[in-house]
């Protein structure tokens, strides 16, 4: 990579966001961790370097009554830029691990290394009420498994202000940043955090399940792009028991869930893109797949009476 030439003047914060995205996009980087595209990714990663709010404008406003002034960018501002960008074409990092931060349905979290970096779309039905038709004033008791960085777990007790919710991961790791969250949220006294594998032998009966597990299958391990290679393989990879298709726990999870769910409890699972991988694994079993931004194939719902009836 050539050196960028020193910075001789100010320019507008769009033109800064550009310039990025230009060489973000020429580096033929990855994207998925927060940010779909290279002009995104770029304006996440100025606005922070800038410490400017991420819904910053780019350029004027035309409303005349509360006009937003042209932010102008120094060039000793550029050259901290040009600094942040670099460090994310050569590292190849998601940049929520650049930034430690990253944001969830418009909640920020705090990210690095030791978790998966939170997009869950389980967040989605969360927030826009998708569950409500499920769930009645006797839900008390949520388990969000493989927790990660705990955000499903902090947006659980957010939306639903009385439940108790347990967090559970098989990485310690993983678990000193949910704790931070948690910490970060004030929602210690209604999130307790739990490490094992698979469902906690305590805590339950649980009336809401949320899991967002590794489902990724072996074929698809192999081809990642690097910026998902930075994050925990465990996160990922849902063949540690010698399978291939990514059902390793999702297997184990569907067998063993009905004995810790209530009656009326279901549970929401997110299989990403492998629903070819799930529906082959499991051809009788009786789910709904719910809407999403990206889609009607990615997040499932299943009740406890269809657990029971299957297989």
């Amino acid at each position: 990579m050539k050196a960028a030439r020193p910075h001789g003047e100010a320019i507008t914060l769009l033109d800064c966001v550009t310039r990025a995205a230009q060489q973000l996009t020429q580096a033929g980087l990855a994207f998925g961790h927060g940010t779909q595209n290279a002009f995104d990714e770029a304006a996440w990663l100025v606005l922070w370097q800038l410490e400017l709010p991420l819904d910053t404008p780019l350029e004027p406003t035309a409303d005349a009554d509360n006009p937003a002034p042209v932010r102008r960018v120094s060039p000793a501002e550029q050259t901290q830029v040009d600094a942040l960008i670099k460090t994310r074409i050569a590292t190849r990092k998601p940049a929520a691990y650049l930034t430690h931060e990253a944001w969830l349905q418009g909640v920020s979290f705090y990210v690095d290394e030791r978790a998966i970096v939170p997009r869950s779309l389980i967040a989605e039905v969360l927030v826009e009420g998708s569950l409500d038709y499920w769930l009645n004033a006797s839900t008390h008791r949520v388990l969000d498994l493989c927790t990660g960085n705990g955000s499903l777990a902090v947006l659980a007790a957010l939306v639903y202000p009385d439940v108790m919710v347990q967090a559970s991961d098989i990485s310690a790791e993983a678990l000193e940043v949910a704790h931070i969250n948690v910490q970060r949220h004030g929602l210690h006294q209604r999130i307790s955090l739990h490490r094992g594998d698979g469902l906690p032998e305590h805590g339950g009966p649980y009336d809401l399940i949320l899991c967002n597990p590794p489902y990724v299958n072996a074929h698809s391990m192999r081809t990642l792009p690097p910026e998902f290679k930075a994050e925990p393989a465990l996160a990922l990879d849902g063949n540690t028991a010698g399978g291939v298709d990514g059902m390793d726990l999702v297997r184990r999870l569907l067998r063993d869930a009905p004995a810790r769910m209530t009656e009326n409890a279901i549970l929401v699972l997110e299989i990403g893109n492998e629903r070819a991988h799930f529906e082959a694994a499991f051809p009788e079993l009786e789910v709904i797949w719910l809407a999403t931004s990206a889609g009607e194939d990615q997040v499932l719902l299943v009740t406890r009476e269809a657990l029971l009836k299957w297989p």
